[in-house]
Protein backbone atom coordinates (compact mmCIF):
# COMPACT_ATOMS: atom_id res chain seq x y z
CA UNK A 1 0.00 0.00 0.00
CA UNK A 2 1.37 3.22 -0.79
CA UNK A 3 0.93 6.52 1.65
CA UNK A 4 -0.98 9.17 0.55
CA UNK A 5 1.58 12.18 0.30
CA UNK A 6 1.99 13.76 3.64
CA UNK A 7 0.16 17.30 4.76
CA UNK A 8 -0.34 18.50 7.97
CA UNK A 9 -3.70 20.17 9.31
CA UNK A 10 -5.23 21.70 12.10
CA UNK A 11 -7.49 19.33 14.20
CA UNK A 12 -9.90 20.96 16.76
CA UNK A 13 -11.31 18.44 19.58
CA UNK A 14 -12.22 19.23 23.30
CA UNK A 15 -10.23 22.80 23.48
CA UNK A 16 -7.18 21.91 22.33
CA UNK A 17 -6.05 22.11 18.97
CA UNK A 18 -2.72 19.67 17.11
CA UNK A 19 -1.34 19.47 13.41
CA UNK A 20 -2.10 15.85 11.93
CA UNK A 21 -2.38 14.09 8.59
CA UNK A 22 -6.09 13.15 8.28
CA UNK A 23 -5.08 11.04 5.43
CA UNK A 24 -2.61 8.86 6.88
CA UNK A 25 -4.88 7.95 9.76
CA UNK A 26 -7.86 7.35 7.22
CA UNK A 27 -5.28 4.85 5.15
CA UNK A 28 -3.06 3.44 8.14
CA UNK A 29 -5.00 3.80 11.55
CA UNK A 30 -1.93 5.81 12.38
CA UNK A 31 -1.92 9.50 14.48
CA UNK A 32 1.13 11.63 13.90
CA UNK A 33 0.44 15.27 15.63
CA UNK A 34 1.81 18.37 16.72
CA UNK A 35 0.32 20.25 19.62
CA UNK A 36 -0.58 23.69 20.16
CA UNK A 37 -0.17 25.53 23.77
CA UNK A 38 -3.91 25.89 23.99
CA UNK A 39 -6.61 23.86 25.92
CA UNK A 40 -4.75 22.19 29.05
CA UNK A 41 -4.74 23.18 32.60
CA UNK A 42 -1.37 24.47 33.95
CA UNK A 43 -0.75 27.97 34.96
CA UNK A 44 1.55 30.61 33.92
CA UNK A 45 4.05 30.41 31.93
CA UNK A 46 3.58 26.53 31.43
CA UNK A 47 -0.17 27.75 30.05
CA UNK A 48 -1.68 25.71 29.28
CA UNK A 49 -1.31 22.46 27.46
CA UNK A 50 2.48 21.93 28.80
CA UNK A 51 3.80 18.36 28.05
CA UNK A 52 6.43 18.51 30.18
CA UNK A 53 7.54 16.90 33.09
CA UNK A 54 10.88 18.93 33.70
CA UNK A 55 9.98 22.27 33.82
CA UNK A 56 8.84 22.65 37.37
CA UNK A 57 5.16 22.57 36.06
CA UNK A 58 2.68 20.68 38.58
CA UNK A 59 3.03 17.29 37.73
CA UNK A 60 -0.76 16.93 38.05
CA UNK A 61 -1.50 19.52 35.72
CA UNK A 62 0.92 17.41 33.13
CA UNK A 63 -0.42 14.05 33.67
CA UNK A 64 -3.95 15.87 33.20
CA UNK A 65 -2.40 17.95 29.83
CA UNK A 66 -1.19 14.18 28.48
CA UNK A 67 -4.25 12.48 29.52
CA UNK A 68 -6.40 15.12 27.46
CA UNK A 69 -4.06 15.31 24.27
CA UNK A 70 -4.38 11.45 24.40
CA UNK A 71 -8.25 11.62 24.58
CA UNK A 72 -8.53 14.02 21.95
CA UNK A 73 -6.05 12.53 19.23
CA UNK A 74 -8.46 9.29 19.61
CA UNK A 75 -5.51 7.31 21.61
CA UNK A 76 -6.44 7.25 25.14
CA UNK A 77 -6.46 3.24 25.44
CA UNK A 78 -3.06 3.26 24.59
CA UNK A 79 0.15 3.42 26.57
CA UNK A 80 2.23 6.38 26.46
CA UNK A 81 6.58 6.03 25.72
CA UNK A 82 8.25 9.14 26.38
CA UNK A 83 11.79 10.10 26.54
CA UNK A 84 14.51 11.62 28.55
CA UNK A 85 15.74 14.18 25.79
CA UNK A 86 19.48 14.85 25.84
CA UNK A 87 20.13 16.70 22.40
CA UNK A 88 21.78 13.61 21.50
CA UNK A 89 21.47 11.12 18.36
CA UNK A 90 20.20 8.05 19.74
CA UNK A 91 17.02 6.21 18.70
CA UNK A 92 15.47 3.31 20.33
CA UNK A 93 13.56 1.15 19.39
CA UNK A 94 10.38 -1.09 20.29
CA UNK A 95 8.94 -4.43 18.35
CA UNK A 96 7.22 -6.26 20.90
CA UNK A 97 4.11 -5.39 22.81
CA UNK A 98 4.76 -7.50 25.63
CA UNK A 99 5.49 -6.30 29.10
CA UNK A 100 9.30 -6.79 29.05
CA UNK A 101 9.91 -5.58 25.91
CA UNK A 102 8.35 -2.37 26.74
CA UNK A 103 9.87 -1.72 30.24
CA UNK A 104 12.99 -1.81 28.94
CA UNK A 105 12.68 0.56 26.17
CA UNK A 106 10.99 2.44 28.55
CA UNK A 107 14.35 2.21 31.17
CA UNK A 108 16.79 3.11 27.94
CA UNK A 109 14.46 5.68 27.58
CA UNK A 110 14.81 7.32 31.12
CA UNK A 111 18.77 7.02 30.77
CA UNK A 112 18.26 9.19 27.60
CA UNK A 113 17.56 8.89 24.32
CA UNK A 114 15.93 11.61 21.23
CA UNK A 115 14.08 9.11 19.16
CA UNK A 116 12.28 6.04 19.05
CA UNK A 117 11.12 4.16 16.46
CA UNK A 118 7.54 1.90 17.15
CA UNK A 119 6.04 -0.78 15.56
CA UNK A 120 3.55 -2.45 17.33
CA UNK A 121 -0.14 -0.86 18.01
CA UNK A 122 -0.96 -0.12 21.96
CA UNK A 123 2.00 2.76 22.22
CA UNK A 124 2.05 6.35 21.11
CA UNK A 125 5.53 8.18 21.81
CA UNK A 126 5.27 11.51 22.69
CA UNK A 127 8.33 13.85 22.65
CA UNK A 128 8.45 17.38 23.69
CA UNK A 129 9.55 21.04 22.36
CA UNK A 130 10.20 24.41 22.70
CA UNK A 131 12.03 25.75 19.35
CA UNK A 132 14.17 22.22 18.55
CA UNK A 133 12.69 20.31 15.82
CA UNK A 134 10.23 17.80 16.02
CA UNK A 135 10.36 14.76 13.25
CA UNK A 136 7.92 11.81 12.47
CA UNK A 137 8.59 9.33 9.90
CA UNK A 138 5.80 7.33 8.93
CA UNK A 139 5.67 3.60 6.88
CA UNK A 140 3.21 1.88 5.07
CA UNK A 141 3.08 -0.47 7.76
CA UNK A 142 1.68 1.89 10.71
CA UNK A 143 5.90 1.62 11.94
CA UNK A 144 7.01 4.98 13.10
CA UNK A 145 9.55 6.67 14.72
CA UNK A 146 9.28 10.28 16.65
CA UNK A 147 12.64 12.65 16.90
CA UNK A 148 13.75 15.26 18.56
CA UNK A 149 16.41 17.25 16.75
CA UNK A 150 18.08 20.49 18.20
CA UNK A 151 21.05 21.60 16.65
CA UNK A 152 23.24 18.89 17.72
CA UNK A 153 20.83 15.89 16.84
CA UNK A 154 20.49 17.60 13.27
CA UNK A 155 24.16 17.69 13.05
CA UNK A 156 24.58 14.29 13.73
CA UNK A 157 21.75 12.88 11.08
CA UNK A 158 19.15 11.88 13.86
CA UNK A 159 16.26 12.24 11.09
CA UNK A 160 18.22 9.83 8.89
CA UNK A 161 18.92 7.44 12.10
CA UNK A 162 14.89 7.72 12.62
CA UNK A 163 14.07 6.83 8.81
CA UNK A 164 16.90 3.77 9.34
CA UNK A 165 15.35 2.71 12.71
CA UNK A 166 11.88 2.84 11.13
CA UNK A 167 13.18 0.83 7.95
CA UNK A 168 14.92 -1.81 10.69
CA UNK A 169 11.75 -2.39 12.17
CA UNK A 170 10.18 -3.36 9.19
CA UNK A 171 12.95 -5.40 7.90
CA UNK A 172 12.57 -7.45 11.22
CA UNK A 173 8.94 -7.81 10.40
CA UNK A 174 9.51 -9.10 7.15
CA UNK A 175 7.89 -5.95 5.34
CA UNK A 176 9.32 -5.42 1.51
CA UNK A 177 9.02 -1.93 2.35
CA UNK A 178 11.77 1.13 1.54
CA UNK A 179 12.49 4.60 2.73
CA UNK A 180 11.39 6.21 -0.57
CA UNK A 181 7.71 4.32 0.73
CA UNK A 182 7.96 6.45 3.99
CA UNK A 183 6.37 10.11 4.85
CA UNK A 184 8.29 12.75 7.12
CA UNK A 185 6.76 15.25 8.82
CA UNK A 186 8.18 18.56 10.42
CA UNK A 187 6.94 20.53 13.58
CA UNK A 188 7.27 23.82 14.43
CA UNK A 189 10.37 25.17 15.22
CA UNK A 190 12.65 28.28 15.50
CA UNK A 191 12.78 29.75 12.10
CA UNK A 192 15.82 30.62 10.61
CA UNK A 193 15.31 34.37 10.98
CA UNK A 194 15.08 34.10 14.57
CA UNK A 195 17.23 31.44 15.41
CA UNK A 196 21.18 33.75 15.90
CA UNK A 197 23.94 31.50 16.53
CA UNK A 198 27.72 32.03 16.15
CA UNK A 199 29.13 31.72 12.50
CA UNK A 200 31.40 28.91 13.76
CA UNK A 201 28.68 26.79 14.29
CA UNK A 202 26.60 28.37 11.26
CA UNK A 203 29.38 26.93 9.01
CA UNK A 204 29.71 23.23 10.40
CA UNK A 205 26.28 22.92 9.15
CA UNK A 206 26.83 24.77 5.69
CA UNK A 207 29.85 22.40 5.42
CA UNK A 208 27.33 19.46 6.55
CA UNK A 209 23.96 19.74 4.78
CA UNK A 210 24.92 22.82 2.40
CA UNK A 211 24.48 27.15 2.02
CA UNK A 212 20.69 26.08 2.59
CA UNK A 213 21.37 26.11 6.09
CA UNK A 214 22.87 29.43 6.34
CA UNK A 215 20.58 32.67 6.60
CA UNK A 216 23.10 34.82 6.56
CA UNK A 217 26.60 34.34 8.25
CA UNK A 218 25.08 33.97 11.98
CA UNK A 219 21.42 32.64 11.37
CA UNK A 220 20.82 28.99 10.97
CA UNK A 221 17.98 27.22 9.54
CA UNK A 222 17.10 23.68 11.50
CA UNK A 223 14.80 22.89 8.46
CA UNK A 224 16.94 22.62 5.32
CA UNK A 225 19.19 20.56 7.69
CA UNK A 226 16.52 18.40 8.49
CA UNK A 227 15.20 17.82 4.87
CA UNK A 228 18.62 17.78 3.92
CA UNK A 229 19.12 14.40 6.37
CA UNK A 230 15.78 12.57 5.65
CA UNK A 231 17.13 13.00 1.75
CA UNK A 232 20.25 11.51 2.68
CA UNK A 233 18.41 8.74 4.08
CA UNK A 234 15.82 8.07 1.15
CA UNK A 235 13.26 10.28 1.68
CA UNK A 236 11.74 12.04 -1.03
CA UNK A 237 11.17 15.67 -1.58
CA UNK A 238 7.62 15.41 -1.90
CA UNK A 239 7.29 12.73 0.92
CA UNK A 240 7.76 15.20 4.09
CA UNK A 241 5.48 17.71 5.21
CA UNK A 242 6.59 20.85 7.49
CA UNK A 243 4.40 22.61 9.49
CA UNK A 244 5.79 26.33 8.40
CA UNK A 245 5.12 27.69 11.84
CA UNK A 246 7.91 29.64 13.58
CA UNK A 247 7.79 28.66 17.00
CA UNK A 248 9.10 32.02 18.32
CA UNK A 249 7.25 33.89 15.97
CA UNK A 250 4.05 32.47 16.79
CA UNK A 251 4.70 32.01 20.83
CA UNK A 252 0.68 32.17 21.43
CA UNK A 253 -0.34 29.00 19.77
CA UNK A 254 3.61 27.25 20.73
CA UNK A 255 6.27 27.21 23.43
CA UNK A 256 9.31 29.09 22.43
CA UNK A 257 12.43 28.44 24.94
CA UNK A 258 14.15 31.54 23.25
CA UNK A 259 10.92 33.92 23.34
CA UNK A 260 10.26 33.02 27.15
CA UNK A 261 13.98 33.73 28.09
CA UNK A 262 14.08 30.00 29.00
CA UNK A 263 10.97 29.60 31.66
CA UNK A 264 8.44 27.92 29.49
CA UNK A 265 6.23 24.97 28.67
CA UNK A 266 6.45 22.09 25.67
CA UNK A 267 4.65 21.44 23.21
CA UNK A 268 4.68 18.05 21.60
CA UNK A 269 5.53 15.56 18.92
CA UNK A 270 3.50 12.53 19.15
CA UNK A 271 2.56 9.31 16.96
CA UNK A 272 0.76 5.99 17.49
CA UNK A 273 -2.02 3.77 16.76
CA UNK A 274 -4.86 1.73 18.91
CA UNK A 275 -4.91 -2.29 19.11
Amino acid sequence: MALPLPTLQARACAGLSFLTDEPLFAATGLRVGFSRRWGGVSEAPYDSLNLGDHVEDDPAAVAENRRRLLDAAGLAATEMLTLNQVHGDRVLSLSSADAPAFAAVAAAARAGADGVAVDVPGVTALLCFADCTPVIVASPTGAFAVAHAGWRGALAGIPAKAVSAVAALDAEAGALTDAGDFNAYIGPHIAAACYECGEELVGRFVERFGEACALGTDHLNLEMAVRASLAEAGIAARRIAAAGECTACCDDRYFSYRKSGGRCGRHGAFAGRKE
